[in-house]
């Protein structure tokens, strides 16, 4: 099961900033669940994961909220 980081109510670029944050804290091939409420973070974390050379294995929209599931690659 990843690690959970839930970023909601937080508007822009807090939950990219945050994101980028807790990524550095992982092992490569550990993962992380993050997830957001502003509209903008479908495209600023993917956007994040592939600046940055991690991988993106998901992400799901529902009414409310946006969850991404993404793995700390080696560098």
């Amino acid at each position: 099961m990843p690690v959970s980081l839930d970023l909601k109510g937080l508007k822009c670029p807090l939950p990219a900033l945050k994101t980028r944050k807790a990524l550095q804290g992982l092992a490569p091939g550990d993962e992380i669940e993050v997830v957001c409420t502003d509209p903008l973070a479908v495209i600023d974390i993917p956007h994040l994961v592939s600046t940055v050379g991690d991988t993106l294995l998901g992400q799901e929209k529902s009414e409310t909220e946006i969850r991404f599931v993404i793995r700390r690659e080696a560098r």
